[in-house]
């Protein structure tokens, strides 16, 4: 695929792309935040960017391909900001530390780790996108869809993506406002007289959608660590441990939320360290590569800027360190320990966003092993200070947006590479992406929690978000400084990572096309079994319209419609909730309502829908394709 012309690329940080790329990032950001507390998966929007950018741009006659380049640059900065927040800035408010999300603290710690994990990329740049063994299949995928625009077929893509909008936002509008159907369906069966077996799963179309990315590899690792913990784990627990809870779904819960779950911290964490370490002679390379290269400053962002704006950004972190922690001395330490924390995982997430995608990128498991290895070194300094934890967790939401950013910046530069783009007029796309989402945050975040509840459900947010990431934390920390960390489960957990680590070594062996990759299985023993049947259903969906890994083309841009659509109408829906008060604001009240099959039928006609269209043949460029 050959560079855009010399011309064009002296115009791509136009004001009319930056303005576009802006507006894209803060709603991207909105979305993705509602989605990642909602499911705790948070989808690439680099395509889904690309598609509105030409659908826009080509109102004006001199737009050019790499003006679209620059808009699903700096919007899909939103999109990767707001997975590095929603995964840890919620456990501050679980942990009682925060009562809301303060702005200015939220766009400070949000801020800087978005900005760290655009810095910390840019001397890796050359070693990780000229790498031919890496293959970045989102950022190869995104450079093909904005080559196929200007050959004539973007508008079909346009109107598929805002079709699964409208269908997503429809339903999300009948499910949790009208209340016209439940938005879950549940059952469990009892074994014995002191055991269940439950089943279940969400009804939600985002969820299907979901599943339907990122293919049926991720969806069915997932499902396998969910069907392991809550069809093994929790009725042997019920039937053997000696545990006073009650049978049926409700007592499967409570097995899962007090014990089970922690199965998820210890894979995680397991599996957060083997990819450091599998990673680790690949990231020396890169880094002694990047050491004995002199990058010029007309391609990427000078060092002496570069090291500025790092300074810049250490000094107010290492005064918020210091004013939790009572110490100049400790805050600044703590401040290092988030840099060096930031530049080795931002290189991680930036590596396995060449090998797997944005979208498959572990950053919750290096963040886990970030959060436990600080937490533990502040226990031994402080004791169980309040402070304490909320050190450890800032530490680790900093290191999360870097390492969200790192290797969602990766992915743009290896389509700006293939379009012959600037790496610099990206980095600074990138840097205005995040400054943009990370202002709006703070109050979307703040009406979800108003709306909906984040993390534990109570009888004024029966319903509340899930966030499953961020309730790991807090069980972390609140572990490690105050007790009753479950350890038993948790090296349980590290241990099912080790025989997932073995198994998937011996498919690699094998060659075999299925792979058990560890930290989806992590991420299915911590998820609600619901969540996990819903995204695997997804997946069946991909499987069935012949993907083996994540699909492309009209299915893919209808998936991610659905995403954004039901996200949107989330947030939509969350503004008379939080004003009145009441969940129920919008809900008819209609005899004999609400029921689960309008819902079950609406998830089968969605994957009926996603599955023609991936059938549909459609013209697919030489290069560039998805791996």
């Amino acid at each position: 695929m050959s560079p855009v012309s010399a011309s064009h690329s002296r115009r791509q940080l136009t004001p009319r792309a930056v303005v576009l790329g802006l507006l894209l990032a803060i709603v991207l950001s909105a979305a993705n935040a509602y989605l990642g507390l909602f499911a705790g998966l948070t989808v690439s929007a680099s395509i889904p960017a690309a598609v509105l950018s030409l659908g826009i741009l080509r109102l004006f006659a001199d737009a050019n391909v790499l003006e679209n380049n620059i808009v699903q640059t700096a919007a899909s900065a939103g999109e990767a900001i707001a997975a590095g927040v929603i995964f840890t800035l919620p456990a501050l408010v679980m942990l009682g530390y925060w009562s809301d999300f303060p702005y200015f603290q939220t766009l400070l710690i949000a801020g800087v780790g978005g900005l760290l994990g655009v810095l910390m990329t840019v001397p890796l740049r050359r070693a990780l996108v000229d790498d031919s063994s890496l293959a970045f299949p989102e950022g190869q995928a995104t450079a093909a869809v904005l080559k196929a625009g200007y050959g004539g077929t973007a508008a079909a893509g346009i109107g598929t993506l805002l079709s699964g909008a409208a269908l997503g936002a429809i339903a999300k509008l009948g499910d949790s406002g009208l209340r016209l159907w439940q938005g879950t369906v549940d059952a469990a069966v009892a074994i014995g007289q002191n055991s269940s077996f439950y089943v279940g799963s969400y009804l939600s179309p985002a969820l299907l959608a979901v599943g339907y990315i990122v293919g049926i590899n991720i969806a069915l690792a997932i499902l396998i660590g969910g069907l392991f913990a809550w069809w093994v784990a929790i009725p042997a627990v019920m039937a053997f441990g000696g545990v006073d809870v009650p049978t049926g779904v409700a007592g499967a819960q409570q097995v899962w939320s007090d014990q089970i779950r922690y199965l998820g911290v210890g894979a995680m964490l397991v599996g957060g360290l083997a990819a450091l370490w599998t990673l680790r002679g690949q990231l020396f390379g890169a880094f002694k590569q990047t050491s004995d290269t002199v990058l010029p400053s007309e391609k990427d962002l000078p060092r002496a800027l570069l090291l500025g704006l790092l300074v810049a950004l250490a000094v107010p972190m290492s005064a918020l360190y210091s004013v939790l922690l009572g110490s100049v001395v400790a805050g600044v330490l703590v401040a290092l320990v988030m840099l060096g924390a930031a530049f080795l995982f931002s290189a991680v997430a930036a590596y396995m966003a060449g090998l797997v995608g944005s979208s498959n990128n572990p950053v919750s498991g290096v963040t886990i092993a970030t959060i436990l290895i600080t937490a533990l070194g502040l226990y031994l300094l402080f004791g169980d200070e309040q402070a304490g934890p909320a050190s450890a967790l800032i530490v680790g939401a900093v290191v999360c947006c870097a390492a969200a950013i790192g290797g969602d910046n990766m992915q743009d530069l290896k389509a700006g590479a293939i379009l012959g783009a600037s790496p610099a007029a990206q980095q600074i796309a990138q840097m205005l992406g995040v400054i943009a989402a990370v202002c709006v945050l703070s109050p979307v975040l703040s009406l979800l929690l108003n709306a909906y509840g984040i993390g534990v459900s109570d009888a004024a947010h029966p319903h509340a978000l899930p966030a499953p990431q961020a309730s790991l934390m807090v069980a972390v920390v609140r572990g490690v400084f105050h007790g009753g960390l479950p350890w038993a489960w948790v090296v349980g957990g590290g241990v099912l990572a080790l025989a997932t680590l073995a198994l998937d070594a011996l498919l690699a062996k094998r060659g075999s096309g299925f792979r058990m990759p560890v930290l989806a299985v992590a991420l299915g023993l911590y998820l609600p079994l619901s969540l996990s049947m819903a995204i695997a259903v997804g997946g069946f969906v991909a499987w069935l319209a012949g993907s083996r890994g994540a699909p492309e083309g009209r299915g893919l841009l209808a998936a991610a419609g659905i995403i954004t659509g039901e996200a949107l109408m989330g947030i939509f829906i969350a503004l008379p909730v939080a004003f009145s008060g009441s969940s129920d604001v919008l809900a008819l009240d209609m005899p004999g309502l609400p029921l689960a099959w309008p819902g079950a039928l609406l998830m089968v006609g969605l994957g009926v829908w996603l599955w023609r269209l991936a059938r549909q043949a459609e013209p697919k460029p030489a290069d560039g394709q998805r791996d």
